[in-house]
C-alpha cells in the first residue's frame, strides 16, 4: 500500500511529501495521521533541524480534506464529525504552527480548503508561480474546520480574510504573496531548492535560539503585548548559560562568525 506520506532527509532537512496525487493530495484520516506521526519522528532527532512540506505530483499541494471519507461522520451526527474530523484537522494545523522546528510549506500546486489552512500554520511558505490558492469551505455550507477561520484574518487581516471566507473564491500565489499568506513565489522548477535555501538560511543558527524564536512568536500572536512580552522574557532566560548563547556572544565580541551547535 503507498504511504500517505512521504519521508526524506538530507541536509539536516526533513522533506515531507504529502502523497496522494490520485486525489490532490485530500487530507484523509490516515494521511493527517501518518502526518503526525513523522512530526513526532522529526522534533525528537537532533540531526533534522528543519522540515519542507510539499505535495506529489505537478497538480497539487492540497486541494483539502477527503469530501468523501468526512462526509460519511457528518452522516453519522455532531459527536462523530467533531471527534473524528474536526479534531484532527485542527489538531494537525496546531501541531504544525506549535512546531519546535521551522516547518516551510513548498507550495506546488492548488492549496484549497485544509490545504490552504496547513499554508496558513505553518511558519514559512514559498509558493510555486503555478500555485493557487481558495477558502471553499462556505460551497460546502460550512466554515472551515481546521483553524481557517481564525489564522487567516489574523495572518491577512479582517477585511481580506472575509473576503476569501465569505466568497470561496480561488486566488494566485502572486495574491497569496501580496497578502502575507506566502513568503515568495519562485517558477515552479525552483520550488524545492527556494525553500531548500530558505530552510538553509535558518538552520545555520543555533537551535535552542530557533526554537525560542518560533515559541516566543507564535504564542505571543494569540496573547496580550504583556503576557508575549513575558513568553518572550521566558524564551531569553531558558537560553542565559546555554552553549548556544555564549558562543555567540564571544563570536560577537571577537568579530567572527559565530559556531553553532547541531
Amino acid at each position: 500500500m503507498t504511504e500517505p506520506v512521504l519521508f526524506h532527509v538530507a541536509d539536516r532537512i526533513a522533506l515531507l511529501t504529502l502523497n496522494r496525487p490520485d486525489k490532490l493530495n485530500a487530507l484523509s484520516y490516515a494521511l493527517i495521521d501518518a502526518l503526525m506521526a513523522a512530526l513526532d519522528r522529526i522534533e525528537t532527532d537532533p540531526a533534522v533541524r528543519a522540515v519542507i512540506l510539499t505535495g506529489a505530483g505537478d497538480r497539487a499541494f492540497s486541494a483539502g480534506a477527503d469530501i468523501d471519507e468526512f462526509s460519511t461522520n457528518v452522516a453519522d451526527g455532531r459527536a462523530a464529525a467533531l471527534r473524528d474530523f474536526v479534531r484532527r484537522g485542527q489538531a494537525m494545523t496546531a501541531r504544525l504552527e506549535a512546531f519546535s522546528k521551522p516547518v516551510i510549506a513548498a507550495v506546488n500546486g492548488l492549496a484549497f480548503g485544509g490545504g490552504c489552512e496547513i499554508t496558513e500554520a505553518v511558519h514559512l511558505a514559498v509558493a510555486s508561480d503555478r500555485a493557487s490558492f481558495a477558502k471553499p469551505e462556505i460551497r460546502l455550507g460550512m466554515p472551515p474546520t481546521f483553524g481557517g477561520s481564525q489564522r487567516l484574518p489574523r495572518l491577512v487581516g479582517r477585511k481580506r480574510g472575509l473576503e476569501l471566507l465569505l466568497t470561496g473564491d480561488p486566488f494566485p500565489a502572486q495574491r497569496a504573496l501580496q497578502i502575507g499568506l506566502v513568503n515568495a513565489v519562485v517558477p515552479h522548477a525552483e520550488l524545492l531548492p527556494a525553500a531548500r535555501a530558505l530552510a538553509q538560511r535558518i538552520i545555520r543558527h543555533g537551535p535552542d535560539a530557533v526554537a525560542a524564536v518560533i515559541t516566543a512568536a507564535t504564542r505571543g500572536l494569540n496573547m496580550a503585548i504583556g503576557e508575549g512580552l513575558q513568553v518572550e522574557a521566558e524564551q531569553f532566560a531558558a537560553l542565559v548559560g546555554s552553549r548556544d548563547l555564549d558562543a555567540g556572544l564571544a563570536a560577537w565580541r571577537e568579530r567572527r562568525p559565530p559556531r553553532v551547535s547541531g
